[in-house]
C-alpha cells in the first residue's frame, strides 16, 4: 500500500503548478520524521521526484521546500539508504541542484 500512496503522491511533486508542488514538498517534509526508515521501499522513487525540478526551481518557496525535504531526509533516515539515490542525482543533475546534492553527499 505504501507504493500506491507514494506513487500517487509523486505526481504532485512534479506538478506544473508551483503552489501544488510547494505544498506537496511541505507535506513530504512533515511526513519524513513520522515515517523515517519506513520510507526505504519508496525512497528510490521519491528522491528523483523531490529533487529533479525542485532544487533548480526559480520559485524561492519551491526551492526552500525542496531543500528542507533533503535536509529532513538526511536527519531522519539512515544515510546508507540515501547514498545511492543521492549519488545518482548528483551525477546527472546540473546547476544549483547538482551543487546542493554534492554538498549533501560530502
Amino acid at each position: 500500500i505504501l507504493f500506491q500512496i507514494f506513487d500517487a503522491f509523486k505526481s504532485r511533486l512534479h506538478d506544473s503548478n508551483s503552489k501544488v508542488n510547494q505544498v506537496a514538498l511541505e507535506t513530504m517534509h512533515k511526513m519524513i520524521p513520522l515515517l523515517k526508515d519506513n520510507l526505504s521501499p519508496v525512497i528510490n522513487m521519491l528522491i528523483p521526484a523531490m529533487v529533479d525540478n525542485n532544487l533548480n526551481s526559480k520559485n524561492p518557496g519551491v526551492y526552500a521546500a525542496a531543500t528542507n525535504v533533503i535536509h529532513a531526509l538526511c536527519q531522519h533516515l539512515d544515510n546508507y539508504l540515501l547514498l545511492q539515490p543521492f549519488c545518482t542525482k548528483a551525477q546527472f543533475l546540473n546547476g544549483k541542484a547538482k551543487q546542493d546534492m554534492t554538498e549533501k553527499l560530502a
